[in-house]
């Protein structure tokens, strides 16, 4: 009978040219041990009604936070956007100066329930303007000189969740590449889905990339690959079968972004291990034509989210979860000659959940600038994660972050 470790590719060029083949992982549920198959359909375990878990969302490419978000009783708004600026009439109304873009209806109503907080002009000191450094500061939380090999997740994970269950993943992210923001000093189990239906991806290339070659590998070593792959193995398969057997309770619309927080969702209620999500939004980068783009790309944001807030909470799982955007940087307040903005700096970001402590904070940016100007951020990013650490995750921030950025009473 085939049904041993033996069975399994021994090396990590086998591996990898059996992957390359396009079977991927599930090749090799055929061989995988009695013990570890019955674990996989055992059912799942009742969800933890204490776990905190955390959903991030990036909005890649940079957020008109000025656009999202509008100041619109302030006069120099419209004197710097003559084209961009959107009229008053058909702003969501949050409070005496503050409204939401027209395609974010949904998020303005969960604003008012108390569902949805704004923390107004986030920021950081000597801002980057490239994509890839600024996003690496916002998810290693670095100061904009320093360079850091763990993301801020990542080092939360080394802090204060070691000893987890092996075969459950620590942290999920949905999309093509892993994010900086797992990355950790010790092995954590993170695990990359893709979030298109059907679709997974095969076994972490850089760990497998560390083994030696079947020509120097020991039997340690090999014993030691065989188990790498076979926990991916089961992760992947406890993961599949969660998402298959889900029935949401809310509609949700039909784009990526929110079938990625269905699956989500599904992952959530599923009651595993995991504390952190992250899912991305591109498209963001809007130096031209910005005023459709956006709004298409905000419709998609406010419906997608609502319907996630809304299936957890019918699942009774809404305590447990909370939800926040963040982009690597906003765009100037002056419009460009080509219908868009530039690479700017502060923004807000918006933290969704129903334990919230209010629905707006921090200081409104400061538009009595001159053109091409950027604004000056009030409130640093990691305040932000430092009352998640703090008062979300019950951990301390300055573990994770190096140093004490204070808190934002959001949570």
């Amino acid at each position: 009978m085939k049904n041993s470790f033996t069975d399994l590719p021994t090396s990590r060029r086998e591996f990898l040219r059996t992957s390359a083949s396009g079977l991927g992982l599930l090749a090799f549920s055929s061989v995988a041990p009695a013990f570890l198959a019955n674990s996989v359909r055992a059912g799942v375990p009742k969800p933890e009604r204490d776990r905190s878990i955390l959903v991030l969302i990036q909005l890649a490419g940079g957020n008109d936070g000025l656009n999202t978000l509008v100041p619109f009783e302030d006069d120099n708004y419209y004197r710097l956007r003559p084209n961009l600026a959107l009229p008053k009439k058909d702003l969501h109304q949050l409070t005496d100066h503050l409204a939401f873009h027209p395609s974010c209806g949904d998020l303005a109503e969960l604003f008012h329930e108390g569902k949805l907080a704004a923390i107004q002009n986030v920021g950081y000191p000597n801002p980057n303007r490239s994509h890839f450094r600024s996003m690496e500061i916002w998810e290693t939380a670095s100061r904009s000189d320093e360079f850091l090999s763990t993301g801020w997740i990542g080092r939360y994970f080394d802090n204060s969740c070691q000893g987890s269950p092996e075969e459950e993943p620590l942290g999920i992210g949905l999309g093509n590449d892993m994010p900086d923001v797992f990355l950790s000093a010790n092995k954590s189990n993170v695990f990359s889905l893709e979030s298109g239906p059907g679709r997974r991806r095969p076994v972490d290339r850089d760990l497998l990339a560390a083994m030696p070659d079947e020509e120097h590998l020991s039997e340690d070593n090999a014993g030691y690959l065989q188990h790498v792959c076979m926990n991916t193995l089961v992760a992947e398969r406890r993961v599949l079968q969660r998402l298959q057997g889900y029935k949401p309770m809310a509609s949700y619309p039909d784009s990526h972004l929110a079938r990625s927080l269905q699956r989500v969702a599904a992952l959530v209620a599923s009651g595993q291990e995991t504390r952190v999500y992250f899912v991305s939004h591109g498209g963001f980068d809007t130096h031209a034509d910005q005023l459709q783009r956006h709004a298409a790309l905000l419709a998609d944001l406010s419906e997608a989210m609502a319907a996630f807030q809304a299936d957890l909470q019918a699942h009774k799982l809404a305590d447990q979860v909370l939800t926040m955007t963040f982009s690597e940087f906003g765009r100037r307040p002056s419009e460009n000659v080509s219908g868009g903005t530039d690479h700017g700096t502060a923004a807000p970001l918006f933290v969704m959940g129903s334990r919230l402590r209010g629905s707006l904070f921090g200081s409104a940016p400061q538009l009595d600038l001159p053109k091409n100007k950027d604004l000056a951020y009030s409130t640093d990013f990691r305040a932000v994660y430092s009352s998640i650490l703090a008062n979300w995750f019950e951990t301390d921030p300055e573990a994770v972050l190096g140093q004490q950025f204070g808190t934002v009473p959001f949570v």
